[in-house]
């Protein structure tokens, strides 16, 4: 039976939307950020590493339309984000997770903010497209950072070879209870949905307007995150 200690009125860190639907919709604004990484800033992800390491392979081999400079900023601001996000992870991961994840969630709405500003003050610039590079690949390292230590399975909100894995070897096809199916299915379909988004807003509005949607979306999550899953 569920005593009043228990319940969401008397628990400050049950009060908001769950960290699961928190972490399904960041999944979707990191397919926003690598629509307008890779579409508007040359062929480079910010949020997406995994491919990003892919992509430095191809530039340093000299294949056309490929930056070794701005996959090698992306990768540095990436990882100096996410040494901010552990440093965070260790000074606020003891105390309550709901205020630890508004903080990070707030971080990571200035930084896209910011790069939405940038965006429509000076589109097309050369320092346009480094700034945003640092900017957008520093604010998801902070975030993976944030996603790694709050530990919600299924849920990194930006790689999803692993989550295919599991969504077919723990299949009831793959001899598995498909217990988990559900949530990884979604994580799939929240990349997917964020990419198309961003990719239509970036091929019919340029990049500031898909990053004000991305920082509109995350400002929200900041304001209603709890810190159960």
């Amino acid at each position: 039976m569920t005593t009043p200690s228990e319940t969401p009125e008397h628990d400050p860190e049950a009060r908001g939307l769950r960290l699961v639907a928190v972490l399904l919709t960041l999944t979707v604004v990191s397919g926003l950020i690598d629509a307008v990484s890779y579409l508007g800033l040359g062929h480079v992800f910010t949020a997406n590493m995994t491919g990003n390491v892919v992509v430095l392979g191809f530039a340093a081999a000299g294949a056309p339309g490929f930056s070794v400079p701005h996959t090698a900023a992306s990768l540095l601001s990436f990882l100096v984000g996410a040494v901010a996000g552990g440093r965070v992870a260790r000074r606020l991961g003891g105390g309550s997770r709901r205020t630890w994840a508004r903080l990070t969630l707030a971080a990571e709405a200035v930084l896209l903010g910011a790069s939405a500003a940038v965006a429509f003050a000076a589109p097309g610039a050369t320092g346009t497209t480094y700034t945003l590079i640092v900017l957008t690949a520093f604010a998801m390292g902070l975030r993976n950072a944030t996603v790694r230590k709050l530990g919600v399975p299924d849920l990194t909100t930006t790689v999803l070879t692993m989550t295919l894995t599991g969504l077919a070897s723990d299949s009831r096809a793959g001899g598995g209870s498909g217990r988990h199916s559900p949530r990884r299915t979604a994580s799939v379909v929240a990349m997917a949905v964020g990419a198309l988004l961003g990719a239509w807003l970036v091929l019919h509005h340029g990049l500031g307007v898909p990053l004000v949607v991305a920082t509109a979306m995350t400002g929200v999550l900041a304001l209603t995150s709890s810190g159960r899953e």
